[in-house]
């Protein structure tokens, strides 16, 4: 398995294919699944075809990501806030064929703070009002 690192690759550890549960025989077939994550500077892109019924918890476990990305080092695993295509998920959530699952990063502001801030300066946060007569 490759991560994709912004236009670079890293090779991750050998993904094991994960089985739903034993005795189901569904764990012959697989999904594609993705996982991403970003900083300011980097985003990471995991690809990988798990068995069906792999959670979202498994996914992260075994991509390698808590382990190779350093903003994750001191992180752990069941804090995580995350979500599939925007929508946020429990860890145990069951990936679906073409998930990407998304690790979001911890809000370094209060978005409500920041509002109050800009309109205590009497601005606003969108699209400038330059041009307008």
């Amino acid at each position: 398995m490759r991560f994709k690192i912004a236009q670079s690759s890293y090779t991750a550890p050998q993904h094991q294919l994960i089985k739903s549960c034993p005795g189901d025989q569904s764990f012959m077939h697989t999904i594609n699944v993705s996982l991403v994550y970003a900083t300011e500077k980097k985003q990471w892109l995991y690809e990988a075809p798990v068995g069906r019924g792999t959670s979202a918890q498994e996914l992260i476990q075994n991509s390698g990501f808590m382990v190779e990305i350093e903003a994750l080092f001191e992180r752990q695993l069941e804090t995580l806030d995350i979500g599939v295509f925007s929508q946020k998920v429990a860890h145990d959530y069951l990936l679906q064929d073409g998930d990407r699952l998304e690790i979001y990063r911890p809000l370094t502001a209060d978005p409500k703070e920041v509002r109050r801030q800009l309109a205590l300066m009497g601005k606003t946060i969108g699209k400038s009002s330059k041009g307008k007569s």
